[in-house]
């Protein structure tokens, strides 16, 4: 966007979500939805392994709105292409939205209110889960899938190591200090600090707000003491020598992963559909727990990921492209295939009682009870109250940030500083008021 481009969404944005924090609505908007008819050819960007044969699935059945999927990028960067293309009016139809990147997209122009069309749509939705996609009442999209976080562990390390499976984060950091005592080669996990989404979830486990508005005013509290709390647990780990240093999604991380040189994987509902690609040889080695809690009992978890899909501002067929988000997330013949091609965990409440959940993932062959188990974490996901509006600089100031930090052996309080100081400058020059 240009500066005065992104000023304009700023306070679109600004005024959309400060009117959600304040005021909670029902209302899923008013009006009839406009007639599906006749023939459309329909463009989706999206970048789900196998989601071609969930749309294979529609297109036998609807001949008439034909929907060709592509693949052009993936998150953020698919985030920056739908800017642009919305900039010269040749945007896609469709496109798959990361959840945290939704709000940027409402106040830019890019995506459109589809509450018209999704009027029975949004019954099959709980509260927590559409609060995602609805602004000020409106919906701007479909939830897709849910992601809580959870602990994937390694079976055959834990039992050859004598390790049990910790409820606590107090036990998880007694356990992998007494794994990295017994067989020093191993780590019970690594601190990834060129991915900002785990952290976040884990903070929004621990209670952070990092964005929330009064009125017109913003406050922004990424280096608040929940989210302290959380940084000096992982820099203790790490200076233990407890937890690895590397990235993860590299190939020294996926080696890791593979030959068991690291026995534990924080990651969302959406991990058994990566272990293929990440760690081939470990299929029926992987099982799935609760992720650890501050207090015992407690049944918070936070959120990696999950997106909605949306229709365009530039989409000539709106009411047929909202037909197609529709289907695609509430059929149960479309979300069973999206369970079995790309492994995600429904965010519909119908999809989350579909026989096909009985069976395990693939590379969980064992843990028959792992959606289940999803479904119970699922209710004590907890996000933050709000996604600001510069997500993109407050992320790359985490990569950046962190990274310094690993490297140098400072404070990880410091690189939380740093990542304040980064949103909180970059939100006074695109003209938000700050408390």
């Amino acid at each position: 966007m240009s500066k005065s481009q992104r000023r304009l969404a700023a306070a679109v944005v600004a005024v959309a979500l400060a009117a959600t924090a304040c005021s909670a609505s029902d209302d899923a908007g008013s009006g009839a939805p406009a007639p599906a008819g006749g023939k459309a050819e329909l463009s989706f960007w999206g970048w789900d392994p196998n989601m071609d044969k969930v749309v294979d699935i529609w297109n036998k059945a609807n001949p008439d709105l034909h929907v060709t999927l592509t693949n052009p990028a993936g998150g953020d960067q698919l985030v920056n292409k739908m800017v642009t293309a919305h900039e010269a009016r040749n945007g896609p139809d469709i496109a798959k939205v990361e959840y945290q990147s939704l709000p940027a997209l409402v106040a830019g122009g890019v995506v459109r209110d589809i509450t018209e069309y999704t009027q029975d749509t949004v019954k099959d939705f709980d509260e927590p889960t559409l609060k995602a996609t609805r602004f000020e009442g409106k919906v701007y999209g479909v939830p897709q899938d849910v992601a809580p976080l959870m602990l994937f562990y390694r079976t055959d390390v834990f039992q050859a190591q004598g390790l049990t499976v910790p409820k606590t984060w107090d036990e998880y950091a007694q356990t992998a200090k007494a794994l990295k005592a017994k067989a020093p080669n191993l780590f019970m996990t690594n601190f990834d600090a060129a991915d900002p989404g785990w952290f976040a979830g884990l903070v929004q486990q621990a209670g952070a707000d990092w964005w929330t508005t009064s009125g017109d005013k913003w406050t922004v509290d990424i280096n608040g003491g929940p989210s302290k709390k959380v940084a000096q647990y992982w820099e203790d780990l790490v200076k233990a020598g407890a937890v690895d240093k590397g990235p993860s999604f590299s190939p020294q991380w996926n080696k890791q992963m593979n030959d068991g040189t690291i026995v534990t994987w924080i990651s969302g509902a959406w991990a058994p559909a990566q272990f293929k690609g990440i760690a081939p040889d470990t299929a029926g080695k992987w099982a799935a727990a609760a992720l650890p809690v501050w207090t015992a009992g407690d049944k918070n978890t936070g959120i990696w990921g999950g997106s909605a899909i949306t229709v365009t501002t530039d989409s000539k067929h709106p009411a047929e492209a909202a037909k197609f988000v529709s289907w695609l997330n509430t059929n149960a013949e479309a979300v069973t295939a999206q369970i079995q091609n790309i492994n995600v965990y429904p965010a519909s409440t119908s999809g989350r009682s579909l026989p096909v959940l009985k069976t395990p993932p693939p590379f969980l062959p064992n843990q028959t009870d792992y959606y289940e188990l999803v479904k119970q974490a699922a209710p004590g996901a907890r996000s933050f109250q709000m996604w600001g509006p510069n997500v993109t600089v407050t992320f790359a100031s985490y990569t950046d940030s962190f990274g310094k930090a690993m490297q140098g052996g400072t404070p990880f309080a410091g690189a939380l500083d740093a990542m304040q100081n980064a949103t909180v400058t970059d939100m006074k020059k695109l003209g938000f008021t700050l408390n």
